[in-house]
């Protein structure tokens, strides 16, 4: 339920939390009785044990000369229950690629230093998060920051001259610190809001960015902080990252992402701005100011520094509003929005060279694509085409890099020519999982809806599909509820690995969905229960009638708005469903208005709070209200750590489905979030998944 793709941000995830996981705990697996990949794939059937085999790449990085990508591979051993993430390089000539750390602890945040010289890390061999170094081919690493408490972040100034650093400040006191003649106290103490998010509960500290001189080969000593005593978060919590923070060209200035609120206003408003902050001066200036009340963040500086780009959101408290191109000019101090009259979200900005063209990525049609944009006459240019997701781009000299995902393939590095969109794939890392194993077929269709429109449908198919049987299909409900049915590769969502069990998988891009421009994502707002829900029944009734679906086994899964999506449907599917799948969802809308902790996004969706005269007609969707024609076996799936939708709304609805006998299990996993991130309780999450769909609906 934020702006960016809950399924894509969720890999994300799995790869951050695990890797600081592997690298706190320590050694690699020491396991023995490790089955191999034949023993694995014996059958060719892709299942949970295979997924968490495969190595995730993420954070590619170009060399300063653009003739080489710096890249993190994570790998998961299932037995040791975490992962364990090493850094590699790959030449763009030959394709070569090289691995440049072998140790104990997962590097993280790899850099290439603006010279070429060599490459930086953050790694926690230490004890904390510290900066390392090593040649250009991870020969001779070494440490050279002992910052107390350690890091989450690092970036060299373009002149090498200073270094930028973010870390977490303790500003509040505890209780304990409050009442010291009580140590053993256990308490937490609110008297404004936004005392949790997410997943984690305020922990008295904020994140600063500090800036310190850097001389090659010197220790990095403790910096300034730019923010002082300002209680806010620079990047912005929970998913911020060094994105949101920019070097200028000159390494005079950096350029940062912050939203300046607190306590109840934080979660009433979207509003962040990008700031600006003088190294010489010390003054911060705010670039973002009148007229930019939504969200404003990713700054990135233009190659001479006149220019700064950003995205921005218009529309205060809506979390899924289109995201702009915003160019800020430095000599006329006017920022221009250069993505008018596109109707796409844009994102991931990457200047060219000469800075006349901007590269980014935007969704269009469930897919995710790489786009150019002339600076000069503002015209934007589509540059890759084809059933996939781009994630990143990055400059590398004359032609483009970046990393690329499909319903059929994890992400992998791809080489790409800016004027053609030719492209050329520079990694194959899992190549050795999927030769030996049997993918499904995945079909775009365009669906026929109640309101006379057509909707795009991905249909997945099993293996070796034979379209004279009869096959179970499985209703896709996206969570979001603004995130698009695209080409994600999920870690849990697997629809190729729904497909290997013998089911066909129906996702359908419903209303509420981006990628079809900002009407068709805008309608959900306030209509939960209305067309978007009549759109799913829209795919699943085309596809049921289709004579190789067994329309008498049908079921639907979803997570978050998708979870809700199950929770409403079981009150109204006319019983064309013969089992349910809701994790993390909502169930009960009053309920979950009074317990979330970003108000801004419940303001939007459901039109204000339960208690306003008259109350928002959105609360005739809450699915609690339809648990008397519930009929249908369901799986409730949620985590104690969800504190976007709390579990006690996985629990009424279970206690419900359990008070009218109905067939119900309870999945509770008392250490994961919104998300399951641990490795084998995400196996176990698989097993469970497929075990009820199995007994229901085969």
């Amino acid at each position: 339920m934020k702006q960016i793709s809950i399924f894509l941000l969720a890999s994300f995830l799995i790869i951050l939390v695990s890797c600081d996981q592997g690298a706190k705990e320590g050694v690699r697996s020491t396991s023995q009785s490790i089955p191999s990949l034949d023993e694995l794939a014996r059958d060719g059937v892709f299942n949970p044990e295979l997924m968490w085999r495969l190595g995730r790449i993420s954070d590619p990085r170009v060399s300063p000369d653009g003739k080489e990508i710096l890249f993190g591979i994570t790998r998961y051993v299932l037995e040791d229950n975490k992962g364990q993430r090493d850094l590699f390089k790959v030449n763009l000539d030959d394709g070569e690629v090289i691995q440049l750390t072998e140790t104990p602890y997962s590097e993280i945040n790899a850099l290439w230093k603006p010279d070429g010289s060599g490459i930086a890390y953050l790694s926690s061999e230490s004890g904390t998060f510290q900066i390392w170094e090593s040649d250009p081919d991870g020969r001779k690493p070494r440490q050279v920051s002992k910052i107390e408490g350690g890091i989450n972040g690092f970036a060299f100034s373009p002149d090498m001259k200073h270094i930028l650093y973010i870390q977490d400040v303790k500003l509040d006191p505890t209780p304990q610190e409050i009442h010291p003649d009580l140590p053993g106290s256990n308490v937490f103490i609110a008297d404004d809001m936004m005392y949790r998010h997410w997943d984690q509960w305020h922990d008295y500290a904020y994140s600063h960015i500090f800036f310190a001189p850097y001389s090659n080969g010197d220790e990095v000593l403790a910096g300034t902080d730019i923010m002082q005593d300002e209680r806010f978060d620079s990047p912005m919590m929970p998913w911020g990252g060094m994105e949101q923070i920019s070097w200028s060209p000159d390494g005079k200035k950096i350029a940062y992402t912050c939203k300046k609120l607190g306590g109840k206003a934080y979660t009433l408003s979207t509003n962040s701005e990008i700031y600006l902050y003088d190294l010489e001066s010390h003054q911060t200036t705010t670039l973002s100011g009148q007229g930019f009340d939504g969200y404003d963040w990713d700054p990135v500086f233009s190659p001479n520094g006149e220019k700064l780009a950003w995205r921005s959101m218009e529309e205060p408290g809506f979390e899924a509003d289109k995201e702009r191109i915003i160019i800020y000019d430095f000599a006329t101090e006017q920022a221009t929005d250069y993505s008018q009259g596109f109707d796409q979200s844009s994102n991931h900005f990457v200047w060219s060279a000469d800075g006349m063209q901007l590269y980014f990525v935007s969704g269009t049609k469930a897919t995710y694509q790489l786009y150019s944009l002339d600076v000069q006459n503002r015209l934007i240019r589509q540059i890759t085409y084809g059933d996939h997701n781009y994630q990143t781009v990055h400059l590398a000299g004359e032609m483009l890099a970046g990393s690329k995902m499909s319903m059929s393939m994890p992400t992998e590095l791809f080489l790409i020519d800016p004027k053609t969109g030719e492209e050329t794939q520079l990694t194959k890392v899992n190549e050795d999982v999927f030769s030996r194993i049997k993918l499904g077929k995945v079909e775009k269709r365009w669906v026929k809806t109640s309101d006379d429109k057509e909707m795009l449908t991905w249909v997945i198919y099993p293996p070796d599909f034979d379209p004279g049987k009869k096959y179970p299909a499985l209703l896709y409900c996206q969570g979001g509820p603004q995130s698009a049915v695209s080409q994600f590769f999920s870690y849990r969502w697997n629809f190729q690995m729904m497909a290997a069990h013998g089911y066909i998988v129906v996702a359908p891009n419903r209303r509420g969905l981006p990628t079809f421009g900002q009407e068709w994502n805008d309608q959900i707002s306030g209509d939960y229960g209305g067309q978007n829900i009549r759109d799913y029944l829209s795919a699943i009734d085309a596809l049921a009638a289709e004579p190789f679906v067994d329309e008498n086994s049908l079921g639907a899964i979803g997570a978050s708005y998708g979870g809700f999506s199950v929770f409403y449907l079981a009150g109204h599917h006319q019983k064309r469903f013969k089992a349910f799948i809701s994790h993390c969802g909502m169930f009960n809308l009053e309920a979950q208005y009074a317990s979330t902790e970003e108000y801004f996004f419940v303001n939007k969706d459901l039109e204000g709070p339960y208690w306003e005269n008259p109350r928002p007609k959105s609360y005739d969707f809450s699915p609690h209200l339809y648990v008397d024609q519930w009929d249908t076996p369901i799986m409730i799936i949620t985590g104690a750590k969800d504190y976007r939708i709390p579990y006690a709304q996985s629990l009424q609805a279970f206690n419900s489905a359990q008070l009218r006998g109905i067939p119900s299990r309870l999945l509770f996993f008392p250490d994961e979030t919104h998300f399951v991130l641990k490795p084998q309780n995400a196996v176990l999450w698989q097993r469970e998944f497929f075990k009820w769909l199995d007994e229901w609906l085969k």
